[in-house]
């Protein structure tokens, strides 16, 4: 059959494709701007006639409907790989449940049946001359998710950009039950902008960057203004392989310091997994041969990252302690985001011979009292989650400082970590120190 007139004869109505999700089903929304908008509005007006569907989904960046639609849970149970802002907010509502994950395993939890997927709906970019949908700026676990699923239905979006790939980057039509015209705008997150402090963490972070490094680098104020020191610094040839690929790399490129020749792995080309960012970042991905998407398993492998050598990680953090643990994810039991690929670059990083991780985060936060707060903590006691171990701790960022924490003891350890806290509550901490017997007599207060 021709692709054209298999694509009209599998062209369906949102409200048609969704009947194909029954009772107790497990429905794959997959993540980030996969997320089809015109599917999830018509899935949530049968919330009235299903019962125990199950919906999966990451970092939401617009409403999500079963969730809107049914807030007592009555037909959907909304399930999160990674939390935005949005999701946080339904978790905290009790209206949606955290799935714990490395971004590296995923994939895995599809392809060996831990995560059974019975419908798959996801927003592709618009079929081209040889019948394929790219997936655009979804790669991430994309290709484990629908070779797992029962049925696969797509939503064809008009702005989604074409994304090349290593792997897993596009299906043909031939492979789905049913085609949706969605014409719903993308999804858009340009990032926050730069505080003061975020300033700070960014100018203590840029000594230790050198031309020809591979970075790494998360979204949000402190990598949006450590992008702006390196565009207008003399750094020349740096690379990009990231999992997640934000506005702060744009900058880099319009700068022209990304060139990728220097790396020693996809020499010439920039790697990502997942991307989400500003109109702008979009169109230039578009058709961009010099960039490619490859699957998690892929970008996130610590075997991968070692081969990078000269490779720089830099991510954020919410709280650490006085023995190196570091929380990335939670607030006491309140979950924040989510491990993503953060012990997966701390692990990749410190393999390569020459690799550097940073762990960054402001030293304090203020409450909704007014009350301000040390980040750095005497222990955990609170239910935190620890997202990078003490063994695996690497190089801790807070505007007062930079502390390498690899290979030293429990006293000098705590020494390094107290101080680059606020100033405030050092005395605080030098006190828990010496009560948990983890502070050397001959240290100076």
């Amino acid at each position: 059959m021709d692709i054209y007139q298999e694509y009209q004869k599998k062209l369906v109505s949102a409200e048609e494709a969704v009947k194909l999700v029954k009772d107790g089903d497990w429905v794959d929304y997959s993540q980030t701007c996969s997320f089809p908008e015109a599917l999830d509005a018509a899935l949530a007006a049968r919330k009235d006639e299903l019962h125990d569907v199950k919906v999966r989904n990451a970092i939401a960046m617009k409403p999500v409907q079963v969730v809107e639609q049914d807030p007592e849970q009555q037909a959907f149970t909304y399930n999160a790989w990674h939390c935005s802002g949005l999701d946080r907010k339904y978790v905290d509502q009790g209206r949606a449940y955290y799935t714990p994950m490395l971004f590296r395993n995923c994939g895995s939890y599809y392809s060996r049946g831990y995560a059974p997927v019975n419908v798959a709906m996801i927003s592709v970019a618009p079929m081209d001359k040889h019948g394929y949908f790219s997936y655009g700026l979804t790669n991430c676990c994309m290709q484990e998710m629908l070779d797992a699923a029962e049925h696969i239905i797509l939503e064809v979006n008009e702005h989604m950009p074409v994304v090349y790939g290593m792997e897993g980057d596009h299906i043909h039509i031939s492979e789905v039950d049913y085609v949706v015209e969605g014409h719903k705008d993308i999804c858009l997150a340009p990032g926050g902008k730069a505080s003061e402090i975020d300033q700070k963490i960014a100018e203590n972070i840029f000594p230790y960057l050198y031309d020809g490094i591979t970075l790494q680098i998360g979204i949000g104020g402190m990598p949006n203004a450590l992008g702006g020191l390196i565009a207008e610094s003399d750094l020349k040839d740096l690379g990009m392989h990231t999992e997640l690929m934000s506005d702060g790399y744009l900058k880099l490129y319009e700068a022209g310091k990304i060139t990728n020749k220097k790396k020693l792995l996809n020499r010439g080309k920039g790697v990502f997994s997942i991307c989400n960012g500003s109109r702008e970042l979009y169109t230039f991905l578009d058709h961009n041969m010099d960039i490619l998407s490859a699957p998690m398993r892929y970008v996130n492998n610590p075997e991968t990252i070692r081969q990078l050598d000269h490779f720089v990680s830099i991510n954020g953090c919410i709280a650490m302690d006085l023995y190196g643990q570091v929380c990335s994810e939670t607030s006491g039991t309140r979950q924040i985001s989510g491990t993503g690929g953060q012990l997966d670059f701390v692990t990749g990083a410190y393999a390569a011979e020459h690799g550097q991780a940073f762990l960054a985060m402001s030293s304090t936060f203020t409450d909704k009292q007014g009350n301000m707060h040390s980040r750095i903590l005497p222990k955990f006691t609170e239910g935190d989650v620890i997202t990078t171990p003490r063994t695996q701790a690497p190089t801790m960022v807070t505007e007062y400082g930079v502390a390498r924490l690899s290979g030293l003891p429990t006293w000098e350890r705590a020494e390094k970590i107290i101080s680059i806290a606020h100033p405030d509550f050092r005395d605080e901490l030098i006190a828990a120190a010496q009560a948990q017997k983890i502070w050397r007599k001959s240290n100076k207060r």
